[in-house]
Parts: structure tokens; sequence; C-alpha cells
């Protein structure tokens, strides 16, 4: 059966003055890997809407006359971006065999995957990205926090400040926000100290948690009211000798790595600004500089 039968067969045999079937497509455009978005946001009634999602479905795997070809030439994947006012529409493409993808406060997002192959979608985003924040003064005193919600709240243990990198948000720039807004404390980015991944933690993604160093820029401190219990600057070794702090071995290294770089010579992962070939921004690569000047100066004598 020819595709122009097929389209009939969807919407039905009207056709114009000429004798040719026409109808409307959903407004597409290329996803670079083989696919098609589309962004969906004039209002449409349900009824209408299936009669064009199936139409556009036609159209993309149209040609496919054997596997080769489809991969060469016919559509792979079709995402649809259904805003918050076209909401009525999600129950419609669900039943065209369409899924849940993402959601963001203003849309959601389905894909289906088109040729009879593995599915090559990629998955949602696997990880949230959070961070540590150690500040030294120089009475070697650290800069510490109760918290007024979650895991510690009530248990009057004195942590580092930590909080989540916010979308587009560089790591360094993340700890410099998260240590301001909950201790009032201006600080200057040293270096990541080190990083963990953990998974199965918020909403069944995992956890990438940067520990970083930073320099007190300010020390006059400004308690966050709304997550904050208290803020105070205290000494390393009272801060260290919490029975929490020696119970638990991720706050065992913490400590470790904060005198290891104190007093030790320990070499972290400073941000340098990079510029790639995927993107006209700039990014940053996190590297240990001093011993990447070492081994300059050597090659280099």
């Amino acid at each position: 059966m020819s595709v122009s039968m097929d389209l009939r067969e969807v919407v039905g045999s009207q056709v114009c003055g000429n004798g040719v079937w026409h109808t409307e497509l959903l407004p597409a455009i290329n996803d670079g890997h083989g696919g098609v978005i589309v962004e969906m946001k004039e209002h449409m009634d349900s009824e209408t809407f299936v009669i064009v999602l199936r139409a556009s479905m036609l159209q993309w795997k149209q040609q496919i006359h054997n596997i080769w070809f489809f991969i060469m030439q016919g559509k792979k994947g079709v995402w649809i971006k259904l805003p918050i006012g076209l909401v009525h529409l999600v129950e419609t493409t669900v039943k065209e065999g369409f899924r849940y993808h993402h959601a963001e406060p203003s849309y959601l997002m389905l894909v289906s995957w088109i040729p009879n192959t593995p599915n090559t979608i990629p998955a949602n985003v696997t990880h949230r990205v959070r961070v540590g924040a150690i500040i030294l003064n120089d009475k070697r005193e650290v800069l510490t926090v109760q918290e007024k919600s979650g895991r510690f709240r009530g248990t009057g243990i004195w942590k580092i400040p930590t909080g989540v990198v916010d979308e587009g948000e560089d790591i360094f720039m993340g700890a410099i926000r998260e240590v301001r807004e909950e201790t009032g404390v201006d600080t200057e980015f040293v270096e990541v100290l080190g990083f963990s991944q953990s998974h199965k933690t918020f909403f069944e993604k995992s956890d990438l948690f940067f520990l970083c160093m930073l320099r007190p820029l300010s020390f006059d401190i400004q308690k966050q009211e709304l997550e904050i219990e208290a803020v105070q600057w205290m000494p390393f070794e009272e801060y260290a000798a919490q029975p929490f702090a020696q119970k638990h071995e991720l706050f065992k290294y913490i400590n470790e790595l904060c005198l290891a770089k104190v007093d030790r010579d320990y070499a972290g992962f400073s941000p340098r600004p990079t510029l790639s070939m995927f993107s006209d921004q700039p990014s940053y690569l996190y590297l240990n500089n001093k011993d990447l000047e070492k081994s300059r100066s050597a090659n280099n004598p």
C-alpha cells in the first residue's frame, strides 16, 4: 500500500480539487540525531490532534521499504513537547504509543521510537549535582551550620554548608552561592578536594557530591532564616571531634582532606575555562593545576 493510501485511511478520503490528498502536519524540526522535535504551541482539540499526529507519523515513516533504507533516511525518534496549556493532549499522545521522558515546570516531553531496532533514545537526566564547602579562617575555625530541615534537623550536628547546583550553574559558582545564601559570608573558590557518587538518593536518581575548599573574603555571619537554624565559626578540632563526624566514613574523609589541604600540600582540582567544538559558551575543566605545571616545566626545561 502506498503512503498516500495509508494517509487517506488515517484521516479519511478528503482530496483537493486536483485529486491530490493533503493534510496539515505537526510542525517539527530535526533534532540532529535522526529524529524530530514537535513543540506544540497553538491550541488544538484532541480529535484534530490525533488525526494530524497519525498523518505526521506516517509521513516520518515514509519510504520504509527495508530497514537499511529506513536507518539512513527515515526518522528514528519523535519528541512531542506539550506545555501545561495543552495537557488535554497527553492522554491522546500516550494512546498513540508515546511515553513520558521528562517534565519541567512548564511542559511535559513525550517520545516515541519508530524503527524496529534497539531503542537508543537517551534516558532522562540521571544525576543531581551537589556541593559542600569547607571554609577555614586564619584562626583555624571552620564555617559550620545547623539545618532546620532534612535529616540533620534537631540533631545538634554542626556541618559544612551544602546545596544543589542550579541549572546552568558551574560547580564553583554553586559553592560560592550556597555559602553566601546560608551564612552571609563571601568567599572565593580554591579547589575541588574530591567528589563522591551515590545512587537511588533523590527520586531514584544518582547523586554527585563535590567537596570544595573556599577562602573567606568576609567573616560576619548573616544566617538564612528559612533553612538554617544556626551558623558559627567553629574550631576545626571541635568540629572534627563530633561523634557523628567520627562515626561516618564520608565525614571522616572530609575532615582528612581538609587537613591534607591545609597542612600537607594536598592538590585538588581547579576550574580552567575551556572552549569546545560543541558550544560557543565557555565551560570549565577541573584539573590538578599544580602537577600540570610541574609536568610542563619538566618537559620544557
